[in-house]
């Protein structure tokens, strides 16, 4: 089992992209857990920073905590109600942007390997064929740097399990770099993954409305 002391950044204030009246989208930073952990000593998360300026705001999905980037809050029981069915029946677009170790050579692909606990190592997940359950990413490279042997890719998922996109990465051969669970953790002082952009219906009107957080690596 892993076990890594929580080192929170600092509350420097919410980078807030969107606000209205149902609907906050904020930029977490690297290193900070959506909701809190177990103990007194993860109570501070975004969930907690964001309901002390909106008491309102509710949890709609959640991002690792190594993860940085995009994540959504609804405004009162109806709009959480609402998001979370558009998350769970696959209308939200999510777009990630992360560097991984070699260079990837097919310009565009799928990842479709079947996704599963790795209990004796929890919290990693595996890739396992017969207890796993489905998951499925898109890619696209972005670019490729030779000298530093690392790529630079464009990342969907399809399927929303946890660790995917890491594990993933992994199981092809390119790990993200800075990953403290699935290796290259060397390669980086943070992991380099970064929820970028969303594409989700508005709560109130279903009018699909697009966001973005340029990668901060």
């Amino acid at each position: 089992m892993h076990t890594l002391a929580y080192l929170p950044p600092a509350d420097t204030g919410l980078n807030l992209v969107h606000a209205d009246s149902s609907l906050l989208v904020v930029d977490k930073p690297a290193g900070l857990l959506t909701v809190p952990g177990r103990g007194d000593d993860k109570a501070d998360c975004l969930s907690a920073r964001v309901q002390s300026v909106y008491p309102d705001a509710l949890v709609i999905h959640r991002l690792d905590m190594a993860t940085s980037g995009l994540v959504v809050f609804g405004r009162g029981l109806d709009a959480q109600r609402r998001l979370g069915s558009a998350f769970e029946h696959r209308r939200v677009v999510k777009r990630y942007v992360a560097v991984v170790r070699g260079l990837v050579v097919d310009d565009a692909g799928e990842i479709d390997l079947p996704l599963a606990a790795d209990w004796p190592s929890r919290p990693r997940q595996k890739v396992d064929f017969e207890a796993g359950k489905r998951a499925l990413t898109r890619f696209t490279v972005l670019s490729r740097e030779p000298l530093a042997d690392c790529s630079r890719v464009a990342l969907e998922p399809l399927t929303g399990r946890t660790h995917q996109l890491r594990v993933h990465l992994m199981a092809i051969g390119h790990p993200i770099l800075g990953d403290t669970l699935y290796g290259a953790a060397e390669r980086a002082p943070r992991l380099l993954l970064h929820a970028q952009s969303l594409v989700l219906p508005h709560p109130d009107d279903g009018r699909l409305i697009e966001f973005e957080s340029p990668a901060p690596f």
